[in-house]
């Protein structure tokens, strides 16, 4: 068994998402730029999660997951596209709530579509008791990401 040592970053990010599951308050994440790491993970425990357009989110940065697969930092182009990392890709996963869009050039704007979706977010989550925030939040979380069904029966 691995001995976490007191301080351990992922003692840390585990803790801090089992409290953030039991927030009895709606959780509204909106990924801007780069999503990645420890901090990645935790917020997909939200009860929204938003991304900008051209953001990425990932656990992970494409060059580490390249410098583990292939040794090779260098495949980070490669390791992006297989990892799934883009706004869309994500919304596809179920992953993410909604992609905001982001007019080029026009911060204002910009600043306007993120302010609408957290009210229009605000306005359905206030209508959930505390326990049903907590149960939303689980079952979208237990909902995200594909998977695929295997069959072990032996072929006769």
């Amino acid at each position: 068994m691995l001995e976490q040592k007191k301080g351990d970053n992922g003692e840390a990010i585990a803790k801090s998402m089992l409290k953030m599951a039991e927030l009895k308050v709606p959780v509204i994440a909106i990924v801007i730029g780069e999503g990645s790491s420890g901090g990645a993970l935790a917020i997909s425990l939200g009860n929204k999660i938003f991304m900008l357009e051209n953001a990425v989110y990932s656990i992970l940065s494409p060059e580490g997951y390249a410098s583990i697969l292939w040794k090779d930092a260098s495949k980070a182009k490669e390791a992006a596209e297989k990892m799934k990392i883009t706004a869309k890709d994500l919304y596809d996963l179920k992953i993410i709530d909604k992609i905001i869009k982001e007019p080029e050039g026009d911060f204002d704007k910009l600043a306007n579509n993120i302010k609408k979706e957290i009210i229009n977010s605000i306005k359905e989550l206030k209508k959930l008791s505390p326990k049903e925030i907590v149960e939303q939040r689980y079952n979208k979380y237990r909902q995200m990401g594909e998977y695929k069904k295997l069959d072990f029966k032996e072929k006769k």
